[in-house]
């Protein structure tokens, strides 16, 4: 599910377009086994601090309260660094506040991916240019045997791996993964 149409094709991958503000089921959707969440935006792209937790925390919640509706035990999401309900920092506190409701709605297996800086390709997701990431992954990159692997940057692709298979490897309960541990991960 998603905003927008995906450019991607395969016979197994069935594109729904979703109107996040207004989900209240899933239509032609009947079951769910695992949700995997990696929905989210910046306050620049979101415009303001309404419209960035309208996205990061309430699309997000309401999608995590139906999948369960529809069947869903297993449950991963991309959260942020730093995420923390108490932070006097609007990203970070969105963030921990949406980790908070998620963990309330009772899932068996709640798995929560934090990332560093995301690194990737973002022309295929259409997202602008950030010569100031860039710029820093650049530094990041010089300084990397100095920097702790939780706060390295990581690849999306590898948070994806991580998600995937921690979901599917946990039996029941709360988990929180590092950069560090994500970066650590096997393929699947």
């Amino acid at each position: 599910m998603g905003r927008r149409p995906l450019t991607l094709q395969h016979s197994k991958l069935f594109s729904h377009v979703v109107d996040f503000a207004t989900l209240s089921a899933l239509p032609g959707i009947g079951h769910v086994d695992d949700v995997f969440i990696a929905l989210g935006t910046t306050l620049k792209v979101a415009g303001s601090q309404t419209a960035f937790r309208a996205l990061d925390f309430e699309a997000i919640v309401a999608l995590a309260r139906v999948s369960k509706a529809l069947g869903a035990t297993k449950l991963g999401i991309v959260s942020a660094l730093g995420a923390n309900p108490s932070s006097r920092v609007f990203y970070n506190r969105v963030k921990g506040e949406m980790e908070q409701a998620l963990s309330q709605l009772g899932y068996p297996v709640l798995i929560i991916a934090r990332p560093s800086l995301l690194t990737g390709d973002r022309d295929a997701l259409a997202q602008a240019a950030r010569p100031a990431e860039k710029l820093g992954l650049f530094a990041m990159t010089l300084l990397k045997p100095l920097i702790p692997a939780n706060y390295r940057p990581v690849a999306a692709t590898q948070v994806a791996r991580a998600l995937l298979s921690t979901v599917h490897s946990t039996e029941r309960g709360t988990r929180v993964l590092s950069s560090g541990e994500m970066q650590a991960v096997k393929s699947v």
